[in-house]
């Protein structure tokens, strides 16, 4: 489904997950991480589906590339780096509040306007740097003030409220949800609040899948162009150094992709392909290994996915085991290995 008609929404209800991914160690599968994965050729079918794509699920910060479209639908001018920072779930590097700062400045607004939750910066590294320098938790660090700021920057423009601008009630929120169900092709099935505190969707996997794959494949000038473009040009800005989501786009040529809390990641091309993620128990160790096997059964050459197969399991101090992904993940021909 490529817009038209929206579909009714996912069903809430235990997800029928299946085995994605095996533990392994000295030969032996000592673990299982469970989930659900969907792979969308180029016209929009689904070329794989293991689990449950269709029960509602909760895309956290998966879902911050259609958020960036509702915004820019609805007159935010940001393109660039700082569009991709308003979609981003980012380390809290000093460049990454640089860009805030400037989307409040140029919202004629502080960090005091901000409503998501204080936190310290996300990247290990730079939360350490920020506790050595004696700082505790604000609003600026917290890894979705880009968005916020952006949430406020509009508001500003479209002359809406500032104070309400989380209530779902609010006139950005609602284009954000009428957004996310036209992406998506399907009703939104529930909303709750993210852990910054902004309105959060549920949608199902396919759902998900479906809107990135919208994006990344749009016309030129068109809102959808200009998000997958700022995210593909400045994916460090959307994430922080050295994060994988940022390097897994750097390696394939055209790749949008963004991932979440709780397990999620989705990534779509240029030609429409795409894949979407979402591992049961938010084991963050097992998403990126699941993804870049389900972006080889999408087409994606193996070799540029070399290196994000996930991190070793260790015993004494030396690699023993990883993370493989099932064999249904496979590509066609390929042996599969426990």
């Amino acid at each position: 489904m490529r817009g038209g008609a929206r579909a009714d929404a996912p069903a809430i209800r235990e997800p029928r997950h299946a085995p994605v991914a095996h533990v392994t160690r000295g030969g032996m599968i000592e673990g299982v991480h469970h989930g659900s994965v969907v792979v969308l050729d180029a016209e929009g079918g689904v070329r794989l589906a293991i689990g449950d794509i269709e029960a509602a699920c909760y895309p956290r910060s998966a879902l911050k590339p259609v958020q960036a479209v509702a915004m820019v639908r609805a007159g935010l001018p940001l393109d660039g780096a700082l569009l991709s920072l308003a979609m981003g779930s980012h380390s809290g590097e000093e460049h990454h509040l640089a860009g805030v700062r400037l989307i409040l400045e140029l919202a004629g607004a502080t960090e005091d306007d901000l409503r998501n939750v204080p936190d310290l910066p996300y990247a290990p590294e730079v939360r350490d740097a920020w506790l050595r320098q004696g700082r505790g938790p604000s609003r600026l660090a917290q890894n979705c003030s880009g968005k916020h700021a952006a949430m406020l920057y509009l508001c500003r423009l479209a002359g809406w409220p500032l104070e309400s601008y989380l209530d779902p009630a609010h006139p950005l929120q609602r284009r954000i949800a009428d957004t996310v169900e036209d992406l998506t092709g399907q009703r939104v099935g529930g909303v709750t609040v993210d852990g910054c505190g902004a309105p959060l969707f549920a949608v199902s996997l396919h759902g998900l899948a479906r809107a990135a794959a919208r994006i990344a494949e749009a016309a030129p000038d068109t809102a959808e162009r200009r998000v997958a473009d700022a995210l593909r040009a400045h994916p460090e800005m959307a994430s922080g150094t050295g994060r994988d989501t940022a390097a897994l786009m750097r390696a394939v040529p055209g790749l949008m992709a963004k991932d979440g809390f709780e397990g999620v990641q989705v990534a779509a091309l240029p030609d429409g392909r795409a894949v979407a993620v979402k591992i049961s128990d938010g084991a963050d160790r097992a998403r990126l290994p699941v993804t870049a096997a389900a972006l080889a059964r999408a087409g994606v050459e193996p070799r540029l996915l070399a290196g994000f197969e996930g991190e070793p399991v260790t015993g004494g101090g030396r690699p023993v085991g990883g993370i493989r992904p099932v064999a249904a993940l496979h590509p066609a021909g390929a042996p599969a290995t426990a």
